[in-house]
This record gives C-alpha cells, sequence and structure tokens, in this order.
C-alpha cells in the first residue's frame, strides 16, 4: 500500500492502506482532506468498510515465525458477533494459515482499489509463503476502458517517442472520469496522466510507475512486457472542458500527447 505523499504517488490509491490503518498520522490528514472533496474515493471507502470485521479477525491473530504481527499493522477491532464469529474460525487454522489470508486479502483489496494488481499466490511443497505473480489480465481501469464506447475515446502517438495512448473519457457528476491505456513505454520511469483545460488550467488525473520492463512493447519476450498499462482517475473538468491530455515523466518530460 501507498502512503498520501502528494505529488509522489496518486493519492486515490491511498484508500486501501486508509481503511487499513496503516497510515500515519499526517498522511491519513491529507487523505481525510482529498476525501472531503473526492466522490470516488468516498465510494471507496463505503465499499472497503464491508471488510473491516476480517480486516479486525486478522488483526488479533499471532504472527508467523519470524515475522512481524499482524496486529502491528492493522488497528481496527471487531465490534460485532459476526466479527467474533470469524475470529473462531480463523484461529482453528492460523498455526498454517495466518500469513497465507493475510496476503489474500491484501490482494482482495487491490482488486477493489483498482489499477494494475498482482495477486498472491503460495509456492508448491507445502510451503505458506506467498509470492507476487504475474500482473492480472484484467482490472478494473481495463474493464472500465473496455466498456468504454469507441465514441468517447481519443488516441494519439507520439513520433519522436513512440508511445501511444488512449483516453477513454466518461462524464460524471463531479467531473470526468478518465481512463488510460498506455503503449511502448519503458522504465523504470515515474509518469502522471494530465488534463489541460481549454482555460489552459492543468489537473493531475493520476500518476504510476513503470518497471524496468516496460508496458506495451510489441515485440517484448514476455507477455508482461507486451501487455499495454491501464490505469484511471478522475479531473474536476467536465468532458468537453477538456483541450488534450498529457502523460509526462516526474522529470517533465512529455512522452505524448492526446487531442480530447
Amino acid at each position: 500500500m501507498q502512503g498520501a505523499q502528494g505529488s509522489g504517488d496518486n493519492i486515490h490509491e491511498t484508500v486501501g492502506a486508509y481503511a487499513l490503518g496503516i497510515l500515519d498520522d499526517t498522511e491519513a490528514t491529507q487523505f481525510e482532506m482529498h476525501l472531503a472533496t473526492c466522490e470516488w474515493c468516498g465510494q471507496q471507502l463505503d465499499e472497503l468498510a464491508g471488510m473491516e470485521p476480517m480486516l479486525a479477525a486478522l488483526a488479533d491473530l499471532p504472527a508467523a515465525q519470524g515475522t512481524p504481527a499482524i496486529g502491528e499493522s492493522l488497528s481496527a477491532k471487531p465490534t460485532t458477533g459476526l466479527a467474533d464469529r470469524l475470529v473462531g474460525e480463523v484461529v482453528q487454522h492460523r498455526a498454517k494459515k495466518t500469513r497465507r489470508n493475510f496476503f489474500m486479502l491484501a490482494a482482495g483489496v487491490a482488486l477493489i482499489v483498482g489499477g494494475p494488481t498482482a495477486v498472491f499466490a503460495t509456492t508448491g511443497g507445502g510451503d505458506d509463503t506467498p509470492t507476487a505473480s504475474n500482473t492480472l489480465s484484467t482490472s478494473p481501469a481495463k474493464d472500465a476502458f473496455d466498456n468504454m464506447p469507441a465514441s468517447d475515446k481519443v488516441s494519439g502517438t507520439d513520433a519522436s517517442t513512440a508511445v501511444s495512448a488512449t483516453v477513454g473519457m466518461e462524464s460524471k457528476a463531479w467531473g470526468t472520469h478518465a481512463v488510460l491505456e498506455l503503449k511502448n513505454v519503458k522504465g523504470p520511469e515515474k509518469c502522471s496522466l494530465i488534463a489541460v483545460g481549454k482555460n489552459g488550467e492543468r489537473e493531475t488525473v493520476t500518476s504510476w510507475s513503470v518497471p524496468e520492463w516496460g508496458y506495451g512493447i510489441k515485440n517484448a519476450k514476455t507477455e508482461q512486457a507486451r501487455n499495454p498499462l491501464y490505469v484511471h482517475g478522475g479531473a474536476a473538468f467536465t468532458p468537453d472542458e477538456i483541450d488534450h491530455f498529457e502523460i509526462l515523466t516526474f522529470s517533465g518530460k512529455k512522452l505524448v500527447s492526446v487531442k480530447a
């Protein structure tokens, strides 16, 4: 989970860490200020609230040998009879499955939050230590992109960088839900999607990290590198107020511009 670090991370993705109670006071305060004006994060937090009893149950379990206690990371406590029943069920299997259950729960939170996600799997031979698998072939961002009609999508390719981007736009009461498909971008790099208004104002829609192997590399050796990147976020602009989108690196280099 990532902290609410302003320009360094996408603050929308902090909703999962906030729900888990692992932000420090400064990060939590920053996210709560963002939450007051962000309908999308409010909806995600409402969905995550339904997982609180399980989070609380896991918080009370002892740690596996050689690892920090789960209760050190999860601050929620059970407050209902349902939580008590969950604790009873989990305790019966805690000797072998504590860490596995925690990582499966973390994967579930990542799926709700959205964006590029990874699943956690256990290795063979009776070892319950979780390891990260390849990126999932689908994600909430990709599903949203695939479900948008072609008439709501705009595309562009930069002649100098060869980076290609398609942005889908969905009108919302609060502004625009934007979904990005990005191809032929190489890493390691940190990037942002910027919406530029017809009035010249600029808004950061979302940001992400590009791993060393990149995304959407046509002739890459691995499927992971051949797959495009899908991310989404929001802007206060309405779709008809947006002039164009820019994908910039954190150092200010423009990778591609897409006319809205």
